[in-house]
């Protein structure tokens, strides 16, 4: 029995985004055939817990997936929650279906495209960073209920039990939630109802250990576990959404709460050499920029060139599928998006064509973007459960603590997502990525993101993974991909080093200690300009699966504070 079980893994993944943890790897021994395994990584041991709790309880990937989700929302809301959204990925053991739940925040109706722009045409960031009118409307909620609706075992207010519980006792504060906040709290405190609830008595008085208790929060998902999606978009819930928004300066209504639905989109399923990679589609612009970065990766041999200048190498594809990124991408409902094209073998050697393996290709050597962004805090999360059911679950507010406003008698802390939008062509967002019109603000319309929930699968295994981290989200699962493909672990695969390029600023961007001084130096001899970041940056959670025995391995980034786990399950 257990061999079946194990070979309908093979053809099943389940990942979910997650905005922090810590390296962590379990793996049950028991011998007795009436328990499995399942594993669960997320950003935060709270809502690994909330997932396991789940699992035990007779759930299925995709209950966990709610469950951590929901359980993010409330311990994590500097990267997720109930007033943001997210892509889940999912892939469904029975019959082998794949798919992406797209719950995606969406413009309000009333949102124009020069909405952000002040008298003389020039952008103005804070009022797409802070306050409600940087808000789009919330999509996480509706996900959950797609989700356990569609594909869930438990009713969704099982699902939702340990979230509420979470936000009803409170949580303690860490030192990575307090560093967090410090970044945001000064704009925070102009909302004190909002500021109260998430740096009580303030940023100086705030210190690890504190709790972080949030009854309107806990009001606001036991409105959702017992009246599904509209005790969320109507309802008592809308009314104070509504109103609190609109009296701080938004522009939401209910009748954009009402017309809220989350969209399933066909994954990008491309190969790379011997490998099946399945990833987000528009509106994230993840699996193309991947498909193409790699499908120029494909016309070298890799492991065959020195490692200095395979490095080159991979700065110069990430250049490339960044370009078109800017050009090319933005919601599929609005905007003709040449998937085909994009993701094709062909077109990627056309795009390396230039590409020196001495010399770095300045970004204005390539082809000017015609007239023809994703928040540093978001979350990831994976999940594989005892059947082979599998989610990879990216979720956001943007900035760490989104807009910083929550309108009262809610606890939902809005997102700031509308940043995300392209608010005047090729004008860097708050993470330095261009657009076009592609991603112009339009009302309805859902922002570019750089979520890039992932599966990959080679003949011996099956890796899900993903991460937080704005724009360099797809470079950080671009390396994680080179790890898994040069026969590493998870621990491995979170681990890895970090560097990025994103066509402009025409820069390489490296974490701390991420590049050796030699490293550096060749780089810049070989024409790259270079910002080391100061700090480490991303949160990768990732689990494998071996197709030959069945062995499930989980891994949380050292960089965060979350947790993974392997579990044996009824």
């Amino acid at each position: 029995m257990r061999k079946i079980i194990y070979l309908s893994w093979i053809y099943s993944c389940v990942a979910i985004t997650s905005v922090s943890a810590f390296a962590d790897s379990l793996e049950d021994e028991s011998t007795d055939e009436s328990r499995r395994q399942a594993a669960v990584a997320s950003a935060h041991p709270l809502a690994t817990a909330a997932g396991e709790e789940v699992l035990l309880a007779g759930g299925n990937a995709f209950d966990a997936a709610v469950a951590v989700a929901a359980a993010l929302g409330v311990v994590e809301p500097a990267g997720s929650g109930f007033g943001g959204g997210g892509f889940f990925l999912l892939h469904r053991a029975a019959d082998g279906f794949q798919t992406m739940i797209d719950a995606r925040e969406k413009a309000p109706q009333a949102a124009s495209v020069d909405m952000y722009l002040n008298a003389a045409g020039e952008f103005e960031r804070t009022r797409a960073l802070n306050g409600p009118l940087a808000g789009g409307i919330p999509g996480l909620a509706a996900g959950l209920t797609h989700l356990t609706k569609n594909y869930g075992r438990l009713s969704l207010a099982a699902s939702l039990a340990p979230a509420i519980r979470l936000a009803s006792d409170g949580f303690a504060v860490t030192d990575r939630y307090k560093r967090l906040m410090g970044f945001r709290a000064a704009a925070m405190a102009v909302y004190p109802e909002t500021a109260q609830i998430f740096m009580p008595g303030g940023i100086d008085k705030l210190s690890e250990g504190t709790q972080i208790v949030q009854p309107d929060l806990a009001s606001t998902i036991s409105a959702l576990a017992s009246n599904g999606h509209i005790g969320f978009y109507a309802g008592e819930v809308a009314n104070k959404l509504v109103d609190g928004v609109t009296s701080a300066g938004g522009i939401w209504t209910l009748q954009d709460l009402k017309d809220y639905q989350v969209v399933e989109r066909v994954p990008v399923i491309f190969n790379y050499r011997d490998y099946r990679i399945v990833s987000a589609p528009p509106p994230s612009s993840g699996g193309i920029v991947l498909a193409e970065t790699l499908n120029i990766l494909e016309n070298y041999q890799l492991q065959e060139l020195d490692p200095l200048t395979r490095r080159h190498v991979v700065i110069e594809a990430m250049r490339r599928g960044y370009r078109d990124r800017a050009e090319y991408l933005g919601d599929p409902d609005f905007v003709e998006i040449p998937v085909a094209k994009l993701t094709s073998k062909s077109y990627a050697q056309k795009l390396g064509a230039n590409l020196s393996l001495q010399k770095a290709t300045p970004s204005t050597d390539l082809p000017a973007i015609g007239s023809a962004s994703e928040g540093r805090n978001t979350t990831h999360f994976s999940v594989i459960d005892a059947d082979g059911n599998r989610v990879a679950g990216t979720l956001s507010v943007n900035y760490p603590f989104g807009a910083v406003y929550a309108p009262p008698g809610t606890g939902v802390l809005i997102n700031n997502e509308m940043d995300d939008f392209s608010s005047r062509p090729l004008t860097p967002n708050a993470y330095g990525l261009v657009g076009d019109k592609a991603n112009a603000i339009a009302p309805g319309k859902r922002p570019l993101s750089s979520m890039t929930p992932t599966f990959i699968e080679s003949p011996e295994r099956i890796g899900v993974l993903g991460t937080p981290g704005g724009s360099r989200i797809i470079s950080m699962v671009l390396l994680g991909i080179l790890s898994f493909e040069r026969g590493e672990s998870p621990a491995e695969w979170v681990s890895v080093k970090r560097y990025h390029h994103q066509y402009l600023p025409d820069q390489v961007q490296f974490e701390k200690g991420g590049l050796t001084a030699e490293e550096q130096q060749d780089l810049k001899d070989r024409g790259h300009q270079l910002k080391e970041i100061s700090r480490n940056y991303g949160n990768m959670h990732a689990i494998s699966l071996s197709k030959d025995n069945g062995e499930l391995r989980a891994a949380s980034d050292p960089r965060g504070e979350g947790r993974a786990s392997v579990i044996a399950v009824p």
